[in-house]
């Protein structure tokens, strides 16, 4: 595996593979990888000749209470799992590379709609800092398809509408969440969770199922449905951040006569902020 940190060197390694006909995949992350992240890099492995990964912790999808300073950084480590996991090149650029001209001023990119509410409400500006680097790498990469995760359904939503309204050629695929034994969502933010906090976290998960076990039965009553799993969130020591049920293909807020529903969720453990989702009317759940 090759490894580049500067925009020429990913262009001209980039450049070697078009000329030997390559498909190109891409899987963007910011690094501190899991086996979450490693079945994106084997879903681009299994639809694209040339896999590139990129790493960059990235400031602009950062609040100003949020924790870039302590975001783990285990570069080493996630090379070793890219290399196992089949990838080919890695970017792993600075933050000048990426903002030589400052964060101050870069031309901004933004998704209206279905980035408000949910965590765009909770993390002002966080989508537009997604969707501008991005954008900076899709347009750096030149990808023929792209591999997100499903665990962030909201930041998938966005890069779609994005991709699709501004005619960019790459195919977006997105790949189911990777969980723990005991349900947990894989994140690279589980590791702030305290054992006695892991232990708890699982709560989130067995929630989302109780709720979509409900729907599946016919439950029409969201508000009380919404209620009640907030409650059994605080029952298990967590702060619910939002809980709602809404349409998975445009995240508008679902109704009883809604066809395919999606339960998000945020909630804070401690100090970590824990995400989920689960579709409820794409099949069945998982165990």
């Amino acid at each position: 595996m090759n490894v580049v940190r500067t925009v020429a060197d990913l262009r001209a390694a980039i450049k070697r593979a078009r000329n030997e006909g390559k498909r190109i995949g891409f899987v963007p992350t910011m690094g501190n990888l899991h086996d979450g992240h490693i079945a994106l890099v084997r879903k681009a492995g299994q639809r694209a000749d040339f896999v590139v990964a990129s790493i960059f912790v990235n400031p602009l999808q950062f609040g100003p209470n949020e924790d870039l300073a302590s975001y783990p950084r285990t570069l080493a480590a996630d090379q070793d799992k890219l290399f196992e996991a089949g990838c080919h090149l890695l970017f792993a650029p600075n933050v000048e590379e990426m903002y030589p001209n400052g964060q101050g001023l870069q031309t901004i990119v933004s998704v209206p709609g279905v980035s408000e509410g949910l965590c765009g409400g909770s993390r002002p500006g966080h989508f537009d800092g997604v969707s501008t680097v991005v954008s900076k790498l899709f347009n750096m990469v030149q990808p023929d398809l792209a591999v997100f995760g499903e665990k962030d359904f909201q930041q998938l939503a966005v890069i779609r509408t994005m991709v699709r309204d501004l005619n960019m050629p790459v195919q977006i695929i997105g790949e189911p969440i990777v969980r723990a034994a005991d349900g947990l969502a894989l994140s690279s933010r589980n590791g702030y969770l305290s054992p006695a906090e892991r232990e708890s976290a699982p709560a989130l998960y067995r929630t989302l199922k109780q709720m979509a076990e409900a729907l599946r039965n016919g439950e029409q009553d969201y508000a009380a449905l919404l209620r009640q799993g907030r409650e059994a969130l605080e029952a298990a020591g967590m702060r619910p951040d939002y809980l709602e049920i809404r349409s998975a293909s445009d995240l508008q807020p679902a109704t009883p006569g809604t066809r395919e529903r999606i339960i998000l969720a945020a909630a804070f453990l401690g100090k970590t902020r824990l995400i989920d989702n689960l579709q409820v009317d794409s099949g069945p759940s998982h165990p």
